[in-house]
């Protein structure tokens, strides 16, 4: 399983947690979050992380030429799309990157949002969902309702984000089987501040599930 920790803004906390095990670090390109990261900020990560480790940019209705760019700036191996990017988008962003890893983020209120889906099926590498908020596109701690997501079966691999904690991981894993986890906010002190405590106390959670004691000897290699 693969473990996305999101919101990385220092480089001594990027390469703590890529130590711990995760497989991907997430770094928020959008000017308005708490979160956000210039290239320079991204690149100063990058440069201490071991060789593996996928770095997403999380984008919302950027346009495809800033995204293009900010990949190749940063040393970027993913894009995430987490605003109302279509399919179409998506496809062209996909062919203009065609070594990037495209993830797309859908925001979930009812099953009935699941069914945007299937429109993303041959334009994305990825999906994640999160939990629906009004006026913030990801990072809000709410979670999803795990139970509904137990008839989502799509073709392709997905991350499970939205208010995901060393506390609830457990129990959210025994109702869900995603092929990645996605967190943010729950291994935070403040935004953009990770608290490696919580890190580590979430892949310690995760090893009886023969999930964190693989990625862990992974990282070490």
């Amino acid at each position: 399983m693969r473990i996305k920790i999101c919101g990385i803004t220092q480089p001594q906390q990027g390469k703590a947690i890529a130590s711990f095990g995760a497989t991907a670090l997430g770094f928020i390109c959008v000017p308005t979050s708490p979160r956000y990261v210039t290239v320079a900020q991204i690149q100063a990560v990058v440069e201490h992380l071991p060789e593996g480790i996928d770095k997403i940019g999380v984008f919302a209705n950027a346009p495809t030429e800033e995204i293009i760019q900010t990949v190749a700036d940063a040393g970027l191996t993913g894009v995430q799309l987490h605003g109302d990017e279509e399919s179409e988008f998506c496809q062209i962003l996909r062919q203009s990157l065609p070594n990037a890893e495209i993830l797309k983020a859908l925001r979930i209120r009812s099953f009935e949002d699941l069914n945007k889906a299937s429109s993303y099926t041959f334009c994305v590498d990825t999906l994640l969902l999160d939990a629906y908020h009004p006026q913030q596109l990801g990072g809000t701690g709410k979670t999803l309702d795990w139970k509904m997501l137990k008839r989502f079966n799509p073709s392709y691999p997905w991350f499970l984000a939205g208010g995901l904690t060393p506390d609830n991981i457990v129990e959210a894993l025994s109702q869900v089987n995603p092929s990645g986890i996605d967190l943010s906010s729950g291994v935070e002190r403040g935004p953009g501040d990770k608290d490696l405590d919580k890190v580590a106390q979430l892949f310690e959670r995760l090893v009886p599930l023969g999930v964190g004691q693989k990625s862990k000897v992974k990282s070490q290699k």
